[in-house]
């Protein structure tokens, strides 16, 4: 069965970072497994992830006797455009075309670095904020978002299928931060209660009293236009009716002419009748023009009260928007804002009353679901620590624990403290003991890289389905594991390779053999310079890495990673 991926790193190009001079990768969906010799490169494969995604940069990574280099990739992004494309607005990015999203870094040994995200410039923080929607790494350099104590109730709250009830408690929240900035606004001394009513006031009988009409703006600024240049405007239209109506040498003199000469050709050609009827088409068109004139002029108005009336009603109409809004709609609507904050003040002592009851009874309702919460919270723990716990002894931990400590905060209702927070009453902290006898600690202060790195493998296993990161790298998730515990390791990584992108770093044949898919980074020597070069392995070139990897070149090993390969599959 064929597993369609709607996010993923399809590409990843490094151009003149440490050993490599020009590397791209081309990615699968689901398990991709890289494998090399140590000090081959792999961890420049990381390392460019790394600074894709926000990490501060060492001008010693730019490959030596190069001025800059450079990292690119690009992400199939469809699953997450739901939180991708506000965090896109918010920096004022470019949107994803077809869902797909392009990041690029490029390093200087001199001048700025710079970062673009689908081709716009960007900040690193756009980056790494990016970076947390579509990348988990684990290994020894991380960017991990399960070591965040909010994120970790996140994955909860995922695993008890408890969202619906944290919207329902971060919705309430929203509507009390609200109550409460309208109370802070009201809560004033009585010196500025007076001069806020006073100022209100004034705006609001300065609006309303302009009588103010969108629609009408138009013809004001026309009208005025039309009355100042009256003067210009009488003499060009008298001007023209002189030209008509001349003593001497007029229009209608010269109309005239033609039409003696065309009657004069129609009496001896009768084909030169269409001619006729031409001359007097146009005569009928220039006495509508002279009426349409006269009328014009009739009706210019070279009043100077009326422009003095025009100017101050524009003057008027100016000095509104330059004060409360750049158009007239927004005028009017600061208007009636003001108007509901001068009722507001108008009536404070009854207003914070009211509010002082609603903002008391949605404390107690955000207390009561907060409680709903965190009871819900306390009954999927034991589950979910039961369920890794099980992981974990897959994974070579045959005696370890793992819990999640909850602690809660109460609230009084009438107190008048609200610690609220948008997920709860709680916080939480994953806590591990990898060895009985000894205390657990929490995950973030797990010292081994290689502990870490499985816990985070256990987690990933138990939450494959709840989990909304879509790309995971594991560098070296292997470290200090036999090879039994490695297949299994593998096994869990090929599983989750079925709901997500799985890119792991390994020197395991065991994990090796249970990927689809395999890259081989390696360090060949162009002249006098060492380079990192990565491709994809066939089956035949699979064999003989494994076999490698395997610690021999020999028959017998050329026959187990076979039959690794051959179970694997």
């Amino acid at each position: 069965m064929v597993t369609i991926f709607y996010s993923m790193l399809t590409t990843l190009r490094i151009k003149n970072l440490a050993l490599v001079t020009d590397l791209t990768l081309e990615l699968r969906s689901g398990f991709n497994i890289i494998t090399g010799e140590t000090g081959a490169g792999k961890s420049i494969v990381i390392g460019a992830l790394n600074l894709i995604l926000g990490q501060r940069a060492d001008r010693s990574l730019i490959r030596n006797g190069s001025s800059q280099c450079v990292i690119e990739a690009v992400f199939e992004s469809a699953s997450i455009e739901k939180d991708l494309t506000p965090l896109l607005d918010d920096f004022g990015l470019e949107s994803c075309d077809d869902g797909i999203l392009i990041l690029k870094r490029s390093l200087r040994t001199s001048g700025g670095n710079r970062q673009f995200v689908n081709g716009s410039p960007t900040t690193l923080e756009a980056l790494e904020l990016i970076g947390e929607l579509l990348v988990d790494i684990h290994g020894p350099h991380d960017h991990q978002s399960l070591l965040d104590a909010s994120r970790q109730l996140e994955i909860l709250d995922a695993y008890g299928h408890l969202d619906p009830l944290r919207e329902e408690f971060a919705d309430l929240l929203k509507k009390l931060r609200q109550m409460e900035e309208h109370k802070v606004a009201l809560i004033v001394d009585d010196q500025t209660h007076a001069q806020q009513l006073e100022l209100l006031r004034h705006q609001v009988h300065e609006i309303e009293s302009a009588h103010l009409d969108p629609a009408a703006e138009n013809e004001l600024e026309e009208a005025y236009e039309r009355t100042l240049n009256a003067s210009k405007l009488l003499e060009l239209g008298q001007s023209a009716l002189s030209a008509l109506n001349a003593q001497d040498g007029s229009l209608w003199d010269t109309l005239g002419a033609i039409g003696r000469s065309v009657d004069s050709l129609s009496t001896i050609d009768q084909h030169s009748n269409e001619i006729s009827e031409l001359h007097q088409q146009t005569v009928r068109m220039v006495s509508e023009l002279e009426q349409a004139l006269s009328h014009y002029v009739d009706g210019l108005d070279l009043d100077a009260g009326l422009l003095n009336e025009l100017e101050e009603r524009i003057s008027v109409v100016q000095s509104l928007k330059r004060k409360y809004g750049p158009s007239l709609r927004q005028v009017i609507d600061f208007a009636q804002e003001a108007r509901h904050k001068l009722s507001d003040l108008e009536s404070r002592e009854e207003t914070l009353a009211h509010l002082n009851s609603d903002i008391e009874k949605l404390v107690a309702e955000l207390s009561g679901i907060g409680r709903k919460l965190t009871k819900a919270r306390s009954r999927v723990i034991p589950e979910l620590n039961q369920a890794v716990v099980e992981e974990l002894k897959d994974l070579g931990f045959k005696q370890s624990r793992f819990d999640v400590s909850l602690t809660s905060i109460k609230v009084n209702p009438t107190s008048g403290e609200l610690k609220f927070h948008n997920s709860g009453l709680d916080k939480v902290d994953f806590q591990f003991g990898p060895n009985p006898g000894e205390p657990m600690r929490p995950l973030k202060r797990i010292a081994s890289s290689g502990e870490m790195a499985r816990v985070m493998l256990a987690l990933k296993s138990v939450l494959a389905d709840q989990d909304r990161v879509p790309v995971l790298v594991f560098d070296e998730v292997d470290a200090n594991v036999g090879g039994e515990t490695g297949t299994v390791v593998g096994l869990k990584m090929q599983e989750i390779g079925k709901r997500r992108q799985v890119i792991s770093i390994t020197h395991l044949a065991p994990v090796a053999a249970t990927a689809p898919y395999h890259f081989m980074v390696e360090k060949i020597s162009e002249g006098d310079r060492t380079v990192s070069e990565i491709k994809e392995l066939n089956q035949k070139d699979r064999v003989a890495e494994i076999a490698r990897m395997l610690g021999s070149g020999g028959e017998a090993a050329v026959r187990h990673a076979k039959a690794m390969l051959d179970a694997a599959t």
